[in-house]
């Protein structure tokens, strides 16, 4: 057979592919406009509840293609649902109101309300109120203003976001003269920038109940916080001081704060003084308070007002960070700050609770064997009959859990529930208690049996009752408990056989274990809204293939009462748009699932081959898979360059069996990398068009320690990463985070572990990032890899972004140096370059 000319065969491969970069300017600009190119491409996809007073009805807005509006109402009663008004004739009266044309499918209204006992409707259009008659719908300027959200002075403002499950909105109005920026606040307190609210702008923005965000001066002066609620609500900032709130430390009964009007307590050189504020005598009740261990805190009394706990505190060492801002915006010459930053293995402050009795002036010893070494002593409670105290206490090393009661006539501790664990106890995540004092019970949450689950203690023997929850699967968190019908609502994940059991379901069990009840059933993870009286919810559920469809379910017994809208994507995979493909593969032992994400360009051709990125964060707190519909993610971004990029939950991660979650004990440095590869090599044998001899990885913070560690221990898999801001060497990071996983005391783990230690191992192209101003990650961890590296005489790229705080990656500057790395050093080409035409002989 005779070959065919070399420039024939090229044309014939030319016609029959598509035209085709990759990491082509073209490339760059698709990624970066993908927010912008499917944004409104995706409809009937949220449902907001919103109540109506004295009712079960509720109503919500669908946001439709080209602008259009439509406010449905529904009846659970009758399972029924219509338009809420009459469009037509509230066009009508808004366009006379308003003095402006209004069409009735593009109705200015944002939010409506129906007052109680009135046929009027309030109507909310940007800044103003209206209120339309429901029975001419005429409309007029109203006086009362659609809901609003209670600011809070930033002074006292919680530590960061809690809840997340239900969604809600809230709108944001600028009634200042200036600009002021705006901020999520994340669980752990740090800011997430959401931009510019200019002077009288509104901005309708998307939260969850529990949420808090922080407005702030452009300089950075906090101005006042809101937290999301059920219902969504205007949250005004105009300058305006705010009253500040107090937050109590224990629970006391009603007679405490009579005591309080009986009794002042107080701390005079680091001692306690008891005042009676009738005859204003005062008592020294201690006398052996100094600098170094110091009483302090609130007088927690209890019910009967006759008895009070207070701490005294041994304080932590100091240990201070410095962090230099080489360029300052308001001067010159660069600034040192100082950061209080206390690391694995410090001296920690060491608590102890005393016990006092004002009528007869004195303390009551509390021998301490039960608490001897606390990283932490919460949750102090009176008993309502006043004859003990409980507290809960966290040892540090987090191997012990108790719940302590102090009787409060002898002072005696005994335990009245030990939790002791081999590694450790997840007391960031899967700690609950809620204690039950009309029936001397408590509801208790523990892994014991390999799963984390729910029990019920007697409180008076110290003994369980019974398992409430059982099973191969886990408990995710308690949402509420009911005392009256002895029933505990609750989250769930992997309690849907067949189902990927990272899906959050919803549930309600008995106290004694009986009546499971599963609430919530399509497939994919579930977030609910319950009806003010608790007789129905909403129910809306989305996987990263599907957008969300909603549902409403009658809260009984979990059965659906009607379909309320399914997400319609139609318009979004038109545009190219192609869903990540969720993928299951076995993983280091040969039989436990693990499960992962592939997302592809939407430009994928099945007849190339492409890099394989692979997007890691290994933090044992949580699991990072993303589960919901979300079609604007930065591993879509980063696919659009011309990788398939994964992101996998190996062992070690959280939210699934003890055993699999114990990986990660004094073993932070495995990240699940003999899970993961297994996992990337089972997609790559299905899927030809992931290319093995160019396989990347990438993270920020924990991932950052893991994106080197992959390099440095895997690096005949791992070609090239990117390690942003990464805690490389657990000695030097954040005491409460690196003791909870790789133990207390210190051990010969953490040098062993380190990416310090293993940097001679360093044979792929490695870039790292970091902030000068990182207050979460001392950014000397960064510099200590480097300088292991230059001692090593290994080649790496090193970005130093000045002014910078956590995350250097999530700049628009780090993103782009984070793209361009994959691009030179995966796919070979030039950044943003455009592509050559083919040539011809």
């Amino acid at each position: 057979m005779r070959s065919s000319h070399p420039c024939m065969v090229m044309l014939f491969m030319v016609l029959l592919s598509p035209a085709y970069a990759q990491g082509a300017r073209s490339d760059y600009d698709r990624a970066n406009r993908l927010g912008q190119s499917i944004n409104g491409k995706v409809f009937r996809s949220t449902v907001r509840p919103n109540w109506i007073a004295d009712s079960d009805r509720f109503w919500y807005r669908n946001d439709l293609a080209g602008g259009q509006r439509e406010f449905v109402m529904v009846d659970p009663a009758t399972a029924m649902k219509k338009p809420a008004f009459d469009h037509a004739r509230v066009a009508a009266g808004l366009a006379k109101a308003l003095g402006r044309e209004v069409t009735a499918d593009h109705l200015p209204v944002d939010r409506i309300a129906f007052p109680a006992g009135r046929q009027t409707m309030l109507l909310q259009v940007r800044e103003k109120s209206f209120a339309c008659d429901l029975n001419t719908y005429e409309i007029k300027p109203a006086t009362e203003a659609l809901g609003q959200a209670t600011p809070i002075a930033p002074a006292a403002m919680p530590r960061g976001s809690i809840g997340g499950s239900e969604e809600t909105n809230l709108t944001f109005q600028n009634k200042t003269a200036a600009d002021v920026s705006l901020f999520w606040i994340d669980s752990e307190g740090q800011r997430h920038d959401y931009g510019v609210l200019h002077a009288n702008e509104l901005r309708d923005v998307h939260t969850y109940v529990g949420h808090l965000w922080l407005l702030t001066e452009k300089e950075g002066k906090p101005l006042a916080a809101f937290v999301g609620t059920e219902t969504p609500a205007m949250a005004v900032v105009d300058g305006r001081p705010i009253a500040q709130t107090r937050r109590g430390r224990g629970r006391g009964g009603n007679a405490a704060g009579d005591a309080a009007r009986k009794w002042r307590v107080s701390v005079r050189d680091h001692n306690v003084v008891l005042r009676d504020n009738t005859t204003n005598e005062e008592t020294k009740l201690t006398q052996d308070g100094s600098a170094t261990d110091s009483y302090g805190g609130e007088a927690i009394w209890s019910p009967d007002g006759t008895k009070f706990v207070m701490f005294k505190t041994e304080p932590a060492q100091e240990h201070k960070i410095y962090l230099v801002e080489s360029s300052p915006k308001d001067q010159e010459q660069p600034k040192l700050h100082t950061l209080d930053y206390l690391k694995p293995g410090d001296r920690i402050a060491h608590p102890r609770p005393y016990l006092f009795d004002a009528a007869t002036k004195r303390d009551i010893p509390i021998k301490d064997d039960l608490f001897p070494t606390p990283w932490e002593i919460s949750r102090v409670e009176w008993q309502p009959d006043s004859k003990r105290f409980t507290f809960l206490y966290n040892q540090r090393g987090h191997q012990v859990m108790r719940l302590v009661a102090v009787d409060a006539t002898t002072g005696e501790a005994t335990a009245v529930i030990d939790e002791q664990a081999k590694t450790f106890i997840d007391w960031t995540n899967k700690v609950y208690l809620s204690s039950l004092d009309a029936t001397h019970e408590a509801i208790w949450m523990s892994e014991r049996d390999g799963w984390n689950h729910l029990y019920l203690y007697d409180t008076a023997t110290g003994k369980v009752k019974n398992k409430i929850t059982q099973g191969d699967w886990v408990v995710r968190g308690v949402d509420r408990v009911d005392e009256t019908k002895r029933q505990i609502w609750f989250r769930a994940g992997g309690i849907r056989p067949g189902q990927d059991p990272y899906y959050i379901h919803y549930c309600r069990v008995n106290f004694d274990g009986t009546g499971l009840t599963i609430l919530t059933e399509g497939d994919g993870t579930h977030t609910i809204t319950y009806a003010p009286d608790g007789r129905y919810f909403v129910d809306s559920y989305s996987r990263v293939d599907m957008a969300p469809a909603t549902e409403l379910r009658r809260t009984e017994d979990g059965k659906k009462v009607l379909d309320l809208e399914r997400g319609d994507a139609t318009a979004l995979l038109a545009s190219g748009y192609r869903y990540p493909e969720r993928f299951v593969a076995k993983g280091r032992d040969g039989q436990t699932d693990i499960y992962g994400v592939i997302v592809r360009p939407t430009n994928f051709n099945p007849r190339r081959k492409y890099p394989v990125i692979e997007s890691i964060y290994a933090g044992p707190q949580g699991s990072f898979v993303p589960k919901a519909f979300s079609p604007a993610s930065g591993l879509q971004q980063m696919a659009e360059l011309g990788f398939i990029v994964v992101q996998i939950d190996g062992m070690g991660t959280n939210n699934r069996s003890k055993a699999f979650h114990d990986v990660c004990w004094k073993n932070l440095g495995d990240a699940g990398f003999p899970d993961r590869i297994p996992w990337i090599q089972a997609a790559a044998a299905k899927y030809p068009a992931m290319d093995l001899t160019r396989v990347g990885i990438y993270g920020t913070s924990a991932g950052g320690q893991n994106a080197l560690g992959g390099l440095l221990q895997h690096g005949d898999f791992y070609k090239a990463g990117v390690a942003d801001c990464g805690c490389h060497d657990n000695r030097m990071d954040k005491i409460w985070w690196n003791e909870q996983w790789m133990g207390w005391p210190v051990g010969p783990e953490y040098a062993a572990q380190s990416n310090v230690t293993l940097a001679p191992k360093l044979h792929s192209k490695l870039l790292l990032m970091v902030g000068e101003m990182d207050n979460n990650v001392d950014p000397a961890t960064t510099m200590q890899v480097v300088n292991a590296l230059i001692k090593s005489d290994k080649d790496f790229d090193l970005l130093v972004s000045p002014g910078s705080g956590h995350g250097v990656a999530g700049t628009p500057y780090g993103k782009r140096r984070l793209q361009d790395f994959f691009v030179k050093n995966l796919l070979g080409v030039e950044p943003r370059s455009e592509p050559k035409p083919p040539t011809t002989n």
